[in-house]
């Protein structure tokens, strides 16, 4: 049975939803922006069914996952995601999982596995390569890919972030459609998201992220040791399967070709057809096959 929980790290409140065997290998499924736990209610069930035990987080600025003290920075931050999964692991009190994630989720797990590889037994990530190269984010790219952008230069802004405050619900809305063309979502699919987009925090948490990517915003200076490791874009030695959706509206198929250089142990990369940004949600049975892959005992 799903259950709702809350657990204490040394910064957040975090809400996740646990399932299946308390006893199963752990696997932790991380959203992305601007999505929520709602996109792996199809994935659950099938790992719930191999044994698998899952932990679903609301990230930071997400559903009820709140922030213990009004100090500390609404920071969005790639080094803030990645931390607060390795603090959700330690509160739980788990030593190693599998971690798969896309979007922002993605970019966390990458992160952990980067950084503290001795905690993961595998990866599963939506594109593939999530880590930010901030140094090289002023290089600009083809226009036809600059485009795709919009919104991220929208939120550098008092105007983006106005609109984000305003039109949450439209905005996102609109950035699932441009971003996955074929997935035909209906009004209660979104809803069921939506909801999520009320937490206090999160536009603020949003514009940081946009904004520290391109080193236009500070970060929180508790964070910054972990950003210096990542301005290494530190290789993956764990096993990694990267799923690409091919019809991928902001981050297309040729971009992600070729981030296996960036990968030092088993790398898989598998191209989705039909599918876009949001991989566990649009086709949850490839996505779920891709976890039980990386499983110790292996499946396919």
């Amino acid at each position: 049975m799903r259950a709702l929980r809350h657990v204490r790290t040394p910064t957040l409140d975090v809400a996740y939803e646990d399932s299946g065997d308390a006893n199963g290998t752990p696997v932790i499924l991380l959203h992305g922006w601007p999505y929520d736990v709602r996109c792996y209610d199809a994935v659950v069930p099938i790992l719930a069914a191999a044994g698998c035990r899952t932990i679903v987080p609301y990230l930071r600025g997400f559903g009820a996952t709140r922030f213990l003290s009004a100090e500390t920075p609404r920071s969005g931050q790639q080094a803030a995601l990645g931390n607060d999964l390795r603090d959700l692991m330690d509160a739980l009190a788990m030593p190693r999982a599998l971690v798969a994630g896309y979007d922002w989720g993605g970019r966390a797990a990458c992160i952990v596995a980067a950084l503290w590889p001795e905690r993961v037994i595998g990866l599963v990530t939506g594109n593939g390569y999530n880590i930010q190269d901030i140094a090289a984010s002023g290089r600009p790219q083809a226009p036809e890919l600059e485009e795709r952008y919009w919104y991220q230069y929208y939120f550098h802004t008092a105007r983006g972030r106005a609109g984000l405050e305003e039109n949450r619900r439209a905005l996102c809305r609109h950035l699932w459609r441009l971003w996955s063309p074929p997935w035909a979502f209906d009004d209660a699919t979104f809803a069921a998201s939506a909801a999520s987009f009320d937490n206090p925090d999160f536009v603020d948490v949003t514009i940081q992220s946009y904004r520290h990517r391109y080193g236009n915003a500070p970060g929180d200076p508790a964070l910054e040791e972990i950003e210096r490791r990542l301005a290494a874009q530190p290789t993956i030695g764990v096993p990694t399967i990267a799923l690409q959706g091919a019809d991928d509206g902001v981050l297309p198929a040729a971009l992600s070709e070729g981030h296996g250089r960036h990968f030092t142990g088993r790398y898989e990369r598998r191209l989705l057809s039909g599918v876009g940004h949001n991989p566990p949600q649009e086709a949850p049975q490839p996505f779920a096959d891709a976890v039980l892959a990386l499983l110790p005992t292996g499946r396919t």
